[in-house]
């Protein structure tokens, strides 16, 4: 299964997969490719200090939707690697209906809250704000609604008194490093289904 991995930032989430996919932890997977909206992403150095095919990619700053010549760049690019599977780790562009169409039934993102609750950015924050007691993360098929496919998987974090938003973003952040790379084996291996 080959996998193109998109992030827009320090690439955390990117490292661990690379880790795990290096050590043949992952299935039958290979990282073909790492693509970043800021050209210097930590995901970018994550991936190249693993050997991984790796570029940033101009999506112009005028939107954070990925739109006309720039979502033909990041098609075309990707399209090159014919992914089998593309991972959103955090990648803070919205993907429109040409791209989800070119890689149609392909696209997971992870998310850190439990979807539906807290969707769109800073979920961590919002979580902590409004003093919910369990949180954590998300990993979803992607469709056209922000935060909104079919759940593939989650994971609980429980908020226990005298945490601060530092640690539960810790926390969410370890479980995020279990569930993203436990659901892409899980695709590997046939033990969990993409969609028809």
């Amino acid at each position: 299964m080959k996998i193109v991995i998109l992030g827009s930032g320090n690439g955390s989430n990117a490292l661990a997969i690379l880790k795990l996919s290096s050590e043949n932890a992952l299935g039958e997977t290979k990282i073909v490719g790492v693509f970043s909206d800021v050209a210097d992403a930590g995901i970018l150095k994550h991936a190249k200090d693993h050997a991984v095919n790796n570029k940033f990619i101009n999506s112009g700053t005028e939107s954070s939707r990925l739109t006309g010549k720039f979502e033909e760049q990041w098609i075309d690019e990707i399209k090159q690697l014919s992914p089998d599977l593309i991972v959103l780790a955090g990648f803070m562009r919205v993907i429109k209906q040409k791209f989800l169409s070119t890689f149609k039934n392909k696209i997971i993102n992870l998310h850190p809250s439990l979807l539906p609750s807290f969707p769109g950015i800073n979920s961590i924050k919002q979580a902590f704000d409004k003093k919910v007691k369990i949180t954590g993360c998300t990993v979803h098929w992607v469709n056209e609604k922000i935060d909104d496919g079919e759940i593939i998987a989650q994971a609980p974090v429980r908020i226990m008194e005298g945490d601060t938003l530092l640690s539960i973003t810790q926390k969410v952040h370890a479980a995020e490093y279990m569930l993203l790379p436990s659901v892409i084996k899980g695709l590997s291996d046939g033990n969990l289904d993409f969609p028809i």
